[in-house]
């Protein structure tokens, strides 16, 4: 037997993700790639719901096809969680990215008026942008200029504005003029009572702690809204919502791959445009780095110093996929912290990836089917991963703590450390804002309020950072303002003064 594991090893397949080395087997990788995918797979419904506009009224027909946006959301998923896999020999997994996607649709297209188009170039042109700054080694001094608390502040907001979009959406919460501006539904109409079944069901399994709990809570949900809908007709027939479709295999259609423009810059004022580029830039910016930390923590690719030795592997693939998915239409992809579900079970090496992406292939021909899928079945789905971005408010770091008491500091220029300070058991701590700083605190806050008081996520990440900028200025701590954040300051602002601008200039 050890002489088959052995040979096994020496195969190509074996020497290529290295197994005995990361200490897995093929089998244990198998199995964590398929776990990987059923608990990231809620991103094949959910992203054609959002780049669709379904239940928004007003907006359904200005939406991308839903079997268009779903062949290309399961391509782009596919082939960069492969090209992961095969490149960094790690189990990270990449789709188009839950945020992202609401910027694209919310912010570049519902508020800002650009074409699905436009608004797909700009995704490519922040994805390239990003790609030049890995191979540069400049991202990660990017990420070292903006504070920590704006970093999880972002993430924050971006949380409260996805799950805000799946309680509008499903008409849990509905708009008014009088006398709130938004209010809960009646628990009176069929699509309300949907939604609701649908979070007890999804609450329940996350409860339970059910593997893909959002996948199963949304087929449960369209079931039953389906036995629903055949009693009390409570969709559109035109919609197709909730209705067993004639046909339930259907052809991929590729139409919207490379369907993208570069005119926003004639569409908006160049400065405009440009900000919104930055935006997606900083939003997929500050998910990566926590992802690819926090996995790569759990499947120990991280040295003694807390730092992964070869990230710049993940940060070239994961940028190279932004760009992508704007290509093909899909919106911004990024590796998704669902990574974390298949490394939990065991999962180590590239092989992980690959089972992962290769198991989005077959839903392409599955479009009819899940067209079926209503709002109000993927709203549980958004509202848990709302939650899931809002807890990095209170993340749990683990610090490691030494006989004498005091925290283990390795200065590589002093060797190592003395064995009279080695570590014993970690300290576990919660690591979240202080909002008693009024810099950080008040600045995180501004952030987080603005993205779903305003409905987009470029207004909350520019008040957030224009307002810690001035709070520093007006301390007299301008020397504790990195360089790149009054730059990024500076043209937020110049962002909000555009419609005034445009009034004096026409050239803006």
């Amino acid at each position: 037997m050890s002489e088959l594991a052995a040979s096994f090893e020496r195969s190509a397949f074996g020497r290529r993700f290295r197994f005995r080395e990361n200490r897995t087997t093929p089998g244990r990788d198998t199995v964590a790639g398929m776990t990987t995918f059923i608990v990231m797979s809620y991103i094949i419904f959910v992203n054609p719901a959002i780049l669709g506009f379904a239940g928004v009224p007003g907006l359904e027909e200005a939406g991308l096809p839903f079997d268009a946006v779903l062949t290309s959301t399961c391509l782009v998923a596919g082939v960069m969680t492969i090209i992961m896999g095969l490149y960094t020999n790690m189990a990270y997994a990449i789709a188009p990215g839950l945020g992202l996607n609401a910027v694209v649709a919310f912010t570049l297209v519902a508020d800002n008026g650009l074409g699905f188009p436009e608004a797909m170039g700009l995704v490519v042109l922040e994805g390239v942008a990003i790609t030049i700054l890995v191979l540069l080694g400049l991202r990660e001094a990017i990420m070292r200029a903006i504070p920590l608390e704006l970093k999880k502040a972002i993430a924050i907001g971006i949380g409260l504005f996805i799950a805000f979009i799946g309680l509008y959406n499903s008409g849990l919460v509905q708009g008014r003029t009088s006398p709130t501006p938004v209010d809960l539904a009646a628990f009176t109409t069929w699509p309300v009572i949907i939604t609701i079944v649908g979070l007890l069901i999804t609450i329940g399994l996350r409860a339970r702690g059910f593997p893909g709990d959002l996948l199963l809570g949304i087929i449960l949900t369209t079931v039953f809204a389906t036995i629903v809908n055949y009693a009390a007709d409570v969709y559109p027939e035109n919609l197709g919502y909730a209705k067993w479709p004639d046909d339930i295999f259907s052809t991929p259609d590729f139409s919207l791959v490379g369907d993208i423009s570069f005119d926003a810059f004639s569409t908006l004022p160049v400065i405009a445009a440009l900000t919104l580029a930055f935006t997606l830039f900083l939003a997929d910016f500050f998910d990566t780095m926590g992802t690819l930390v926090g996995v790569g923590r759990q499947a120990g690719y991280l040295d003694e110093r807390g730092e992964m030795p070869e990230i710049g592997k993940p940060l070239l693939v994961d940028s190279a996929a932004a760009a992508v998915g704007g290509f093909a239409s899909a919106s911004s992809a990024t590796t998704y912290i669902e990574s974390a579900s298949g490394v939990g079970v065991g999962g180590r090496t590239g092989w992980v990836s690959v089972v992962t992406g290769f198991l989005f292939f077959p839903f392409m021909f599955l479009a009819p089917l899940i067209g079926m899928v209503p709002p109000q079945a993927t709203a549980p789905a958004l509202i848990i991963v709302g939650w899931l971005m809002i807890s990095v408010l209170t993340e749990i770091e683990e610090e490691a703590e030494v006989e004498s008491g005091d925290p283990l500091r390795h200065d590589p220029g002093q060797g190592e450390p003395a064995a009279a300070r080695r570590p014993t058991t970690p300290e576990r701590r919660l690591a979240g804002i202080d909002f008693h700083d009024i810099a950080l605190g008040l600045a995180a806050a501004v952030a987080i309020m603005f993205m779903p008081f305003t409905f987009s996520i470029t207004d909350g990440i520019a008040a957030g950072f224009i307002v810690y900028v001035w709070i520093r200025i007006c301390q007299g701590q301008w020397a504790r303002v990195h360089p790149l954040m009054y730059v990024s300051a500076l043209a937020f602002a110049f962002y909000f003064a555009v419609p005034i601008l445009q009034q004096e200039l026409s050239w803006i």
